[in-house]
């Protein structure tokens, strides 16, 4: 009796530091975040002076309203969701229908060591930027929306996750729906794609944070700043003070540093993906854990 009391009271202290330990790094991880918005909600002497932590001084949406009260944004912000709509139709559907063939073996699919060799090697060696610019050029691609989805289109390291995926569907699934005369397009359709529907909201989930977060590639292919989506948008913003004469709108920007706004910029943009992330949580490990294990 007094092994199991003993036993028992281990298992609490081990639960109790293993509990401490994980509330310590969800508040490492949370304290920084709750800052940033408490600097985005403060004025500009405070937090140029460093006197924010976690909650806000001399309450103000100064910030906010700068950021929003330009058309730009807005435009800005309905290029990147249609860049996030139009990059989830082309890089799902081109990643299943590439990883679909090379997950078979080379008996089924003659040449799939050739091609995947070919995946592989596209994965660790590219053609740089200046190439890629100039195909995307050549294309008449520059200043639209496609020149910011087609280079990416086909995420290597994606497709290997839904390649391991596919592979591990039970074989005796497809052999049962080929004995009823079922096409491969059928057999893709209602048989793999269900089944490996944890690794596909995974991998949705990675295309939608790349496209929502990348900047880099607007600042390469899009020339207007009217074309720039949201992140790129932020990411060219700042305060203009200069040549500055009405008082009213002096005393607006004396609220607002870069200090503010920056941390403002970083709250809207993510703010749509922590609406999507818990809706899609439920997927994220098993997803991962199915699409990395090859059998």
């Amino acid at each position: 009796m007094a092994l199991i009391t003993a036993e028992k009271l281990k298992s609490r202290i081990a639960d109790c530091i293993i509990w401490t330990m994980l509330l310590a790094f969800t508040l490492s991880c949370l304290i920084p975040l709750v800052n940033l918005l408490a600097i985005s909600f403060s004025d500009n002497a405070a937090a140029s002076a460093n006197l924010v932590s976690i909650f806000p001084v001399n309450f103000t949406f100064s910030s906010y309203e700068k950021l929003l009260s330009d058309t730009q944004f807005w435009r800005s912000f309905m290029i990147s969701v249609e860049r996030v709509f139009l990059g989830i139709i082309v890089n799902m559907s081109l990643m299943i229908l590439t990883a679909y063939p090379l997950s078979k073996s080379s008996k089924v699919f003659h040449g799939q060591k050739i091609y995947m060799n070919l995946v592989i090697f596209a994965m660790l060696f590219s053609g740089g930027l200046i190439p890629t610019f100039m195909v995307v050029k050549e294309l008449h691609l520059l200043d639209s929306i496609w020149s910011l989805i087609l280079p990416g289109a086909v995420p290597i390291g994606n497709v290997i996750l839904l390649m391991n995926a596919f592979r591990a569907v039970p074989k005796p699934l497809e052999e049962a729906a080929t004995i009823d005369g079922a096409s491969q397009w059928t057999i893709l359709l209602r048989i793999y794609i269900p089944v490996v529907m944890p690794t596909l909201a995974t991998v949705m989930l990675f295309t939608i944070v790349g496209h929502w977060n990348d900047y880099f590639g607007a600042l390469v292919y899009i020339n207007q700043a009217a074309n720039y989506p949201l992140q790129t948008y932020i990411q060219q913003l700042s305060v203009e003070v200069q040549n500055v004469t009405d008082p009213a709108k002096l005393m607006e920007l004396a609220k607002i540093s870069d200090k503010t706004l920056n941390a403002a910029k970083i709250v809207v943009s993510t703010l749509p993906l922590l609406i999507i992330y818990p809706f899609m949580q439920k997927y994220f490990v098993s997803g991962i854990v199915v699409g990395s294990v090859k059998e």
